[in-house]
């Protein structure tokens, strides 16, 4: 009753929200219909609202070629819109307000013919758009050869950890998208997913700090969204991307895009190879401790990781438009990733006087496989000038097997050798529905609704043996089938509005979350389940005071989930190594915060902003210590609460014609309030400053980049030591500009460590760990057909769980 309660005074809100829609006020808008001389739409190009030459807004036509801007303040303004291969046109002046609504630009071609397309501009590497910054990856030198997690990594306001887990403007618990779709993984698998993708396949990736509503509710810091390459414009065209980097070890990709649209059919084809050799090198030292804090011994953990992963992706779709009002379209994805590893790790145990007292070495080879497939059905009406609908129907599957071959070896006269080995095989499959409809007033009002529905399952299972007596037996203290199965139903509705200089968005979200989890006995443990369901309601919105023509100030505020990772909840031991494991934890409970920003903004130039966010169940890391067995085990769980303070600014300015450079920095004070043993309340401050230039000599782009994060935490009981990078890259176009060649040197001075101290019931364990970062890249793009252009692909359904398969 209590839900059925939940959802009626939903719809209740939601009828309010279309009686207030129906009495909009007046406002300025208008809309710009973008078409070729043959009257056919053009979908992505960019439009710019220029007042006294100066870009006042930026914005991107839709898929019916049309641009529409809101919250015109009143004066005199031109619009100038450019798209690749076509001429560049500036609009007559129009004056606001006007009785005039909307108005017609056709495009020319500049020349059937690559070779004579003269370029007179340059997409810039980061933009602000909309609440959101929007990276354009090969507007970059520097992105040339990276990984997306690499990519990720220098991106401003985001850091990565050493555990996968990513932050955005200081906050953990980001959803990670591509293509406005979840990937549902998180942890180790996200890791792995990202840093097998090249950058290569990536037009654009949008950071969000404060989604809108028509996103799930999930991810308390905001989404990432990884916006694929894909080319809607007329005719057949594609690229051809080739690129080979040196490290410690080669690294290989290759990467192909292919389009083709006439008439009312547009095809498109992505296909990635990656071939990659990597290292990781992981010192660690762990000190223990007596109940009077005196060193009793200590264990000294030297692990050196090194293998190869390739990596195929391969996505392929068409959008057929029935009529200029309806399209319908569908896109199948799939992803195979092969991992080889040979770690070898020396585990020496020391006295408190650092006297050798044992040395065992462990040699492992793993052999892991990630394979992924979709299929997204979708279509698209546009009832009327001011109302349309959209349907989304996703299927995705998952296939992570992890094989891993344990040689323990005392070195002594009397030594000993282990065996044991572990099969860890888990299957994912997500079911996703959803449906959007807006409705636009003639006064700068619109309304939407959405709804969604997502059924997700997961089967895991943990085979674990040991070699005994000449022969291998099931280890039935480890060995564990994990079966979970989840359903999420939401609602929405977003109501836009403005007055005078005024300008609003108030959203409401209604979900509701079950799940059953089972896991499966065996000879030595009982079978056990447990249910769980809830519902909550999610609020945001923000409003935007227009001061003038240059300055805007925001107030955005809105509460979010974190919902645990499936595998987070599943019981069963992983191994790392004879005296590290990783086990799930079955009660622990959804994190929710308010997240809250004031926010001053001056053209495109300057961005300031204040944010403070509170987070209940807060998730962090627990460390376990057995001392009699010397194991140390790592858990998640609901430490308390945490409290963000942050203040953020973001510099674009172009001092001359061949400069242009991006500063961010991002300054949190942190509080972490947790229970593991004890009471106890830590806090931090830190500093994240990321800065890009870029240089233009004739035809020649160079670019010096870096980020350096002062001391920092995410979790109760990890404090994490400084770190950065700097990396420089240079572009130039070759072959009659049909051709671009690209150099890039990462990490020049090979300083980006993670490094870091964790804290658990006596003992305190010190961690340093290296990556193959040092790497030179030479890179070679062929562009065949008309000029390329990325596009924008209709979002899915199967959207914001992404971040929830986890750490098998």
């Amino acid at each position: 009753m209590t839900n059925f309660l939940k959802a009626a005074c939903f719809l209740a809100l939601q009828l309010l929200c279309v009686n207030v829609y129906s009495q909009a006020l007046t406002g300025n808008r208008f809309d710009i219909t973008i078409t070729d001389d043959k009257s056919q739409s053009i979908p992505g190009a960019t439009v710019k609202m220029l007042k006294d030459t100066i870009t006042v807004k930026t914005t991107v036509s839709n898929g019916n070629g049309i641009a529409g801007f809101t919250d015109i303040p009143d004066g005199t303004y031109t619009f100038k819109i450019s798209y690749t291969g076509f001429k560049v046109v500036i609009t007559k002046p129009y004056i606001f307000p006007s009785t005039t609504k909307s108005d017609k630009v056709v495009l020319q071609a500049e020349s059937t013919a690559l070779q004579e397309v003269s370029v007179t501009g340059r997409i810039p590497f980061a933009q602000q758009k909309n609440g959101k910054t929007v990276l354009n990856v090969d507007a970059s030198p520097t992105n040339t050869g990276l990984t997306v997690l690499e990519v990720l990594e220098k991106s401003p306001g985001v850091t990565v950890d050493r555990n996968g887990g990513i932050t955005l403007q200081g906050k953990a618990g980001v959803l990670v998208m591509i293509d406005d779709k979840p990937t549902y993984l998180s942890g180790a698998d996200l890791n792995n997913l990202l840093g097998s993708m090249n950058s290569a396949q990536v037009a654009q990736i949008e950071l969000m700090p404060n989604p809108p509503a028509k996103y799930d509710a999930a991810g308390n810091a905001g989404i990432i969204n990884i916006k694929t390459k894909k080319n809607k414009q007329q005719g057949f065209n594609g690229s051809v991307t080739t690129s080979a980097g040196y490290g410690v070890y080669p690294k290989n990709n290759n990467n192909l895009v292919l389009n083709y649209r006439t008439g009312k059919v547009n095809t498109f084809l992505n296909y990635n190879m990656t071939l990659v050799e990597y290292l990781t090198d992981i010192y660690a030292l762990r000190k223990y401790y007596d109940a009077d804090n005196n060193l009793t011994s200590m264990l000294d953990q030297p692990t050196y990781f090194s293998g190869v992963f390739i990596n195929n992706t391969v996505k392929t779709g068409l959008d057929y438009y029935v009529t200029p009002k309806t399209t319908i379209g569908f896109v199948l994805g799939g992803t195979a990733v092969k991992r080889r590893g040979n770690n070898k790790a020396t585990a020496t145990w020391l006295s408190q006087a650092g006297e050798v007292d044992s040395v065992i070495t462990t040699l492992n080879k793993s052999n892991s496989k990630f394979r992924n497939g979709s299929v997204n059905l979708s279509a698209r009406h546009a009832i009327s000038a001011t109302q349309d609908i959209a349907v989304d129907v996703d299927w995705l599957h998952y296939t992570i097997e992890s094989d891993q071959n344990f040689n323990n070896s005392l070195v002594a006269d009397d030594g000993y050798v282990e065996l044991s080995r572990g099969n860890i095989p888990t299957t994912i499959n997500i079911r996703s529905a959803k449906a959007d409809y807006s409705i636009k007033g003639k006064n700068d009002a619109v309304f939407q609704l959405g709804w969604k529905s997502s059924l997700n399952s997961t089967d895991n299972t943990a085979s674990y043996e040991n070699f005994t007596g000449g022969q291998w037996l099931t280890d039935y203290s480890k060995t564990n089938r994990f079966l979970y199965d989840e359903n999420i139903q939401a609602l929405y509705s977003t109501y836009e509005r403005k007055f005078g200089k005024l300008s609003l968005q108030a959203c409401l979200r209604y979900e509701h979350t079950g799940y059953n989890a089972h896991q499966l006995g065996n000879a030595m443990q009982k079978d056990s389940a447990f249910t769980r369901t809830y519902s909550n309601l999610f609020p945001s919105g923000y409003v935007t005071y227009q001061a003038d023509s240059v300055n805007s100030f925001t107030l955005t505020a809105g509460r979010r989930i974190d919902r645990p990772a499936f595998q987070n909840l599943n019981p069963f031991y992983f191994i790392i190594n004879k005296y590290t494991y990783q086990t799930g934890n079955p009660f622990i409970l959804p994190q929710f915060s308010w997240n809250f920003e004031v926010s001053h903004q001056f053209k495109e130039l300057l961005t300031t902003t204040v944010s403070y966010s509170n987070i209940n169940n807060y998730f962090s890391q627990i460390f376990l210590a057995d001392e009699a067995k010397g194991v140390l085990l790592y858990t998640q769980g609901n430490v308390g609460s945490a409290h963000n303070i942050g203040v953020s600014t973001s510099v674009n300015l172009s001092p001359f014609k061949w400069w242009t450079f991006m500063t961010q920095a991002v300054y949190n004070y942190k509080q972490l309030k947790g229970f593991n043993g004890n009471n106890f309340t830590t806090d931090i401050n830190q500093l994240n400053v990321n800065s890009t230039s870029q240089f233009m000599f004739g035809r020649y782009t160079a670019e010096l980049s870096g980020f350096y994060t002062t001391r920092a935490r995410n979790d109760v009981q990890e404090l994490l030591y400084p770190t950065g990078q700097v990396s420089v890259g240079l572009s130039a176009p070759i072959l009659n500009k049909k051709g671009t060649l690209k150099f890039s040197a990462r990490d020049l001075f090979y300083t980006n460590a993670m490094e870091g101290l964790t804290s658990f019931p006596n003992a305190t364990e010190y961690f340093k760990l290296m990556r193959d970062s040092r790497v030179f890249t030479l890179s070679f793009t062929y562009r065949f057909g008309k000029s390329f252009k990325t596009g924008k692909r209709t979002s899915g359904s199967a959207a914001d769980e992404m971040e929830r398969v986890g750490n098998g």
